[in-house]
């Protein structure tokens, strides 16, 4: 091509729907001032399958993110919210554009599957872990000099108020802040922003609390210095969200099903129980509200079908057949995929008695439970003590010695809030919102999201 391209500003605005949207007066004038459009998303409708599906126009059979983890047959293990760009397979949107138009630069500051992308800007959230065990909030930029020039500007990277507990408006405010930087001192063609504002109090209380409406208007209030910069840039922006968050009100325990009937076994260690993935032969990586089934030996499939088909709170079965109508039909997922019911969702839980539950199970340890806990976004109600075991947790960090959080319920009972599947209507969908008129219109399907953005800036 000739001439430079136009500069884009893309937000994924986690959670964004058009009843939302009525709660964010800056966001609203974005979409009636320019263009706007329903997002047909994918299944799952989970993050990490999300995002790799608008970066690459494919779905999850071809880019192979099936969920925010599965069971890597390959290890014998379940690992979720792994940041290797690597397991992204596909051409990605900055592959494309480069071809156009050699020397394009883009930032990606928080989207997934950030590290080891061939991208020029680099920002995600990567702890430091201490050799004594202890983590301890940061990120990991590219260039490496950024970390410390956003850390002296803005303050550490506030991991704390990303997930768990504590999650709220700061972690969000924080990218805006070094979103805002970043455009302001490195000007990059394409800068992607991750906001997961929005994820916290809708899954905590349901979308349609008023604290949810009060989310959605507080991260909106935080949007217009950003916008005001995007303006000032000449930056066409656009906004989009994953999926749509929808009341829930019944966590259902596949692990328990399938142990109860021999099917999943576990190891004891110290008295807790851990998931033995390798033995078992059939067993559930449960995401939000849905969950892949693995299953280790082929006569075992329909004994299983039998097993979950009628569990209270399961929706649908998807086989062979099923996976490849969605587009889930990649060797990294389960045998089977449930589908949960609109108002159920699926939780990690394998122990049959919270004695032996393992004690990452009261911890925000994402990275070592076999599944998603939302119930890490609660403080445990039935603790007395849980306040105070926090603040002594935090007093032992300070002074640099080791220390537990120990805090989360194991009641998943308080969840409010999920998603993972299609919608039942338009308004708790996902939306693209575009700051340019009569750019999009109707429904776009998420595997058209690159090539619109490759046309907005003017490269096709």
């Amino acid at each position: 091509m000739t001439g430079a391209p136009t500069p884009l500003l893309v937000l994924d605005v986690v959670g964004l729907t058009p009843a939302l949207l009525a709660h964010m007066p800056r966001l609203t004038r974005l979409a009636r001032g320019g263009s706007h459009a329903a997002l047909d998303t994918v299944l799952p409708a989970v993050t990490c399958a999300a995002q790799s599906t608008y970066l690459t126009g494919t779905l999850p059979a071809e880019h192979g993110i099936v969920g925010n983890g599965w069971y890597f047959r390959e290890l014998g293990d379940v690992l979720l919210w792994r940041q290797h760009n690597g397991l992204v397979a596909g051409d990605k949107l900055w592959d494309a554009a480069r071809r156009a138009h050699p020397g394009y630069s883009v930032a990606n500051i928080c989207w997934w599957y950030a590290m080891g992308a061939d991208t020029d800007i680099t920002v995600t959230p990567r702890p430091v872990y201490y050799a004594d065990g202890r983590k301890e909030p940061d990120c990991y930029t590219r260039p490496a000099a950024l970390h410390d020039e956003l850390t002296h500007k803005l303050g550490t990277f506030p991991l704390f108020h990303f997930w768990g507990p504590g999650a709220d408006l700061v972690s969000s405010q924080w990218i805006i802040d070094a979103t805002r930087h970043i455009t302001a001192t490195r000007h990059p063609d394409l800068a992607l922003a991750y906001l997961p504002h929005l994820d916290y109090d809708l899954q905590r209380y349901g979308p349609n609390d008023p604290r949810s409406h009060q989310a959605a208007a507080d991260l909106d209030a935080a949007l217009a210095p950003l916008l005001a910069d995007a303006q000032a840039q000449g930056r066409t922006v656009v906004v989009l969200s994953e999926y749509g968050i929808t009341e829930v009100s019944r966590p259902v325990d596949l692990n328990r099903v399938l142990r109860r009937a021999g099917l999943l076994e576990v190891h004891t260690q110290d008295g807790m129980e851990y998931l033995d993935a390798m033995a078992s032969r059939a067993f559930a990586v449960a995401d939000h509200q849905i969950a892949h089934i693995y299953i280790q030996r082929p006569d075992d499939l329909a004994q299983v079908r039998r097993l979950l088909q009628d569990v209270p709170g399961v929706g649908q079965l998807l086989d062979e057949t099923g996976k490849k109508e969605h587009g889930l039909n990649h060797p990294r997922a389960g045998e089977l995929v449930a589908l949960a019911e609109p108002d159920a969702w699926f939780t990690y839980y394998y122990w049959l008695d919270d004695a032996h539950a393992p004690d990452f199970a009261q911890l925000v340890e994402i990275h070592r439970k076999p599944g998603y806990d939302p119930a890490e976004l609660f403080l445990d109600p039935l603790d007395p003590y849980v306040k105070l075991k926090a603040a002594s947790a935090l007093a032992r960090k300070k002074l640099g010695l080791r220390y537990r959080i120990a805090v989360v319920p194991l009641d998943p009972s308080p969840v409010r809030g999920s998603h993972g599947l299609h919608p039942q209507r338009p308004q708790d969908g996902p939306l693209l919102l575009c700051s340019r008129p009569g750019e999009v219109t109707g429904t776009l399907k998420a595997t058209q999201v690159k090539a619109l953005l490759l046309r907005l800036a003017g490269l096709t």
